[in-house]
Order: C-alpha cells, then sequence, then structure tokens
C-alpha cells in the first residue's frame, strides 16, 4: 500500500470560476462550491453554508439580503431535462434553502421570507410568493406559481398560512445569521 495514500489525489474541478458580486457583510464558507459562466451577487448579511452550491451556468445568481443557503443546498441546478438555457435564479430578501434542497435555473424566483425546507425540489421556471414555507422533500414543478403566504406538504396538499408571524419570521432569521457569523468562518476572497 502507497505511503501518499490520499494526499496525493488531484483536486476535483467543481467547473468554471464565475464571476461574482459581493457584500461586504456576507459569510461564505471557504468549501462552498461556487461554479458556472454567469455572475453571481449575494447581498448583505446573507450566509452560505460549507458545502452548498451556487450554480451559474445556466444564468445569473442572485442572492438577496440576509438569506441563508444551508450545507448541500443548490441555488441554480441545470434542471432534470439537463438542457441548459440562459436562464436566471433569485432568491429574495430572507430566503432560507435548508439542508440538501434545490432550486432549479430557469427564471425561478423565490419571494421574501420564504423557506425551502430540507431535500425540497424548486423546478425551473417556478415562481414562489412571499413568506411560503416549502416543507421537507416537498416538489414544486417546473413553472409552477405558488401565492403568497401558502405552506405546500410534500404529499401535495397545500393550506395558507394566516398566522400573521412574517415579522417574526424575519426577526428569528437575523438572530440566527448572527449566530452563523459567530460560527462560520467566512473566506469571500478565494471567490474573487
Amino acid at each position: 500500500m502507497s505511503s501518499k495514500r490520499h494526499s496525493m489525489l488531484p483536486p476535483v474541478s467543481s467547473g468554471p470560476k464565475p464571476p461574482v458580486q459581493f457584500s461586504s457583510s456576507i459569510v461564505i464558507a471557504d468549501s462552498a462550491v461556487l461554479t458556472g459562466t454567469h455572475p453571481i451577487t449575494i447581498h448583505s448579511e446573507s450566509v452560505v453554508h460549507p458545502r452548498a452550491r451556487l450554480d451559474s451556468l445556466a444564468g445569473r445568481v442572485t442572492i438577496g439580503r440576509r438569506c441563508v443557503v444551508h450545507e448541500r443546498a443548490t441555488v441554480g441546478a441545470v434542471g432534470a431535462s439537463g438542457r441548459v438555457t440562459e436562464a436566471a435564479v433569485t432568491l429574495a430578501d430572507y430566503v432560507t434553502v435548508e439542508v440538501g434542497a434545490a432550486v432549479e435555473a430557469g427564471d425561478t424566483f423565490i419571494g421574501e421570507g420564504t423557506v425551502v425546507g430540507v431535500g425540497a425540489k424548486v423546478g425551473a421556471g417556478a415562481v414562489i410568493g412571499k413568506h411560503c414555507t416549502l416543507t421537507p422533500h416537498t416538489e414544486i414543478a417546473a413553472g409552477e406559481v405558488v401565492p403568497d403566504f401558502t405552506v405546500v406538504y410534500s404529499n401535495g396538499m397545500r393550506r395558507t398560512d394566516k398566522r400573521g408571524v412574517a415579522e417574526l419570521k424575519n426577526k428569528g432569521l437575523a438572530r440566527q445569521i448572527d449566530v452563523l457569523r459567530r460560527i462560520i468562518p467566512s473566506n469571500p476572497a478565494k471567490f474573487a
């Protein structure tokens, strides 16, 4: 058995290096993966966790203010068809994309305060309204429109969230971001 073992393996290529525009107040983990050819913009106080993937191969990726993209989540994924067309992805302010979730490229829009749950998938060209909740493992079809304040369950059931807690959720997310700033080592210069 070789004594060099895994230390001599070549680095894994993550694809082309995209042009980036970052606010000075973001937190982006060194092990996040940014790839593609179109611009990736991340606005103030947003957090990109380790092993999160932002892919701008199909089009621009824009992440709003105070968003959180968790581990193994993908924003800008190429859809199941495998076709790469000129198509953007936009996350409005206060959006959370949880662990293992995927938001496909295709002029896809996620509205302010929306939570994309663990392992959920948002198809290309979907438009998700403000303050929606996509529960874990929910699938939103390509091109589907989800109205504001909708809770979508993985079994396809839906309801309107009438609790009126949007402002409280935003304040809670801001507190979470304050904690993440202290525990996730950030290295935006790596991606410039």
